[in-house]
């Protein structure tokens, strides 16, 4: 299978973690693409032109995030990221929901900053701060778990990014049970291995 990737996508990192959280590194050939090019090779596989794309070995294209990682798990693997029924699935999509979209307010947010100032433009980047600071309050509350779902690795990509991006807007100050959380899940494998790297 190939994997197009960003090393700068939260987004990517969570297909990439739950592909190796799921043992298949091996499976998996990342391809280092940036949609903001369109390259054909995305555009011929995904008509939205976006990152991450999966291209299984018999050439069917997956897309987006979600989507990628429920396919990447219906393929049986070292662990289960998707619980099959019941409370624990719902929680694991539900905390799934939240970090794409503090990835989403802040992804928006950061290609906002890169734009000439505008009165709309400066309520609209206060939104997409105000969103993922309601979202972080909701997770300090919440009871995560150091066991790698969907959920887990989501939240934990979310952070990695806000991380990268929003140094000088520190999360954690007031956050101290996601802080911890997030040191010690920082650990796991999957997400150690897929830490990113400021570009």
């Amino acid at each position: 299978m190939k994997l197009l990737h960003s090393p700068s996508s939260p987004y990517a990192r969570k297909v990439y973690a739950c592909a190796l959280a799921l043992g298949f590194a091996d499976r998996v050939e990342v391809v280092p693409t940036n949609p903001q090019t369109s390259p054909d090779e995305l555009l011929a596989l995904n008509p939205l032109c976006k990152i991450p794309c999966l291209v299984t070995d018999d050439g069917e294209a997956f897309f987006d995030s979600p989507v990628i990682a429920e396919y990447l798990d219906s393929l049986g693997g070292a662990v289960k990221l998707f619980p099959e029924s019941g409370p624990a699935r719902f929680k694991a999509l539900k905390l799934q929901a939240l970090a794409d979209g503090i990835m989403d307010a802040a992804v928006s947010r950061r290609m906002e900053m890169g734009r000439p100032t505008e009165a709309a433009r400066e309520e609209l980047k206060a939104r997409y701060k105000v969103a993922v600071a309601r979202s972080l309050d909701v997770l300090e509350e919440s009871n995560l778990t150091q066991e790698p779902t969907i959920g887990t690795i989501a939240v934990a990509c979310a952070l990695g990014y806000l991380t990268l991006r929003f140094s000088d807007e520190p999360w954690r100050e007031g956050h101290p049970k996601l802080t911890k959380w997030f040191s010690q899940f920082g650990l796991v494998p999957c997400i150690a291995q897929t830490k990113p790297l400021a570009a």
